[in-house]
């Protein structure tokens, strides 16, 4: 076998900028490992709080959001059209109305969605148990 000689204007130098970005980083394979890929691999079983804590803070944010736009809504209507801070009060307010209601209405129905996938992981974990215990006797 011949090794091939590249001329000087095709060598790359490793002490260049150009060269860092062609190199393999020593991290990359650490970044390929994500919480998904690793949630198959463990069978430790979570809690409640693990398991939904997401949806609940994503609720608990909207409902004091939505809370915030109405104190903000009423204070609008209560003042006196006089004041200059009525008009920015009234626009301000439904938006964090419509914000804090959109909010906790992504949460509630993010709850059913998790509950499904749990069951949906229950049955595919079962399955392959069964299927392991089948095969290999």
């Amino acid at each position: 076998m011949t090794m091939e000689v590249l001329p000087k204007a095709l060598e790359v130098d490793e002490t260049s900028p150009e060269s860092k970005d062609l190199l393999p980083s020593q991290t990359a394979s650490s970044l390929c490992i994500s919480s998904r890929s690793e949630s198959v691999w463990t069978t430790t079983p979570r809690s409640n709080w693990e398991i939904y804590h997401k949806p609940i803070i994503i609720m608990s944010v909207g409902a004091a959001i939505l809370l915030f736009g109405v104190a903000i809504t009423c204070v609008a209507y209560i003042l006196e059209e006089k004041n200059t801070v009525v008009p920015v009060l009234k626009m301000i307010g439904p938006a964090f109305l419509s914000l804090g209601l959109m909010m906790l209405v992504c949460g509630l129905v993010w709850v059913p969605i998790i509950k499904k996938k749990q069951k949906q992981r229950q049955k595919s974990n079962f399955f392959q148990s069964l299927k392991f215990f089948l095969l290999n006797r």
